[in-house]
């Protein structure tokens, strides 16, 4: 996503049409998420490639152990 769409759909929160500006911000938080996610992902392939712990990684993302080996474990 780039920042003028993230802009447009945050100043739409002002526009005339209450439900577009909804349905604007709820698309674009999904976007957005969808990015991080995968920069997330990408980031968690290269600290495990690096050598980091399972742990460490946990530690970084404020998670448990289990939770980030659960969802990045088969990686």
């Amino acid at each position: 996503m780039d920042d003028r769409t993230l802009r447009t759909a945050i100043a739409a929160a002002d526009g005339d049409d209450p439900y577009r500006a909804l349905r604007d911000l709820r698309h674009a938080r999904m976007e957005l998420n969808r990015e991080l996610d995968r920069a997330e992902a990408l980031a968690v392939r290269r600290a495990r490639a690096a050598g980091s712990s399972w742990q460490l990684i946990a530690l970084a993302l404020e998670v448990s152990k289990q939770a980030v080996h659960k969802k990045y474990g088969r990686s």
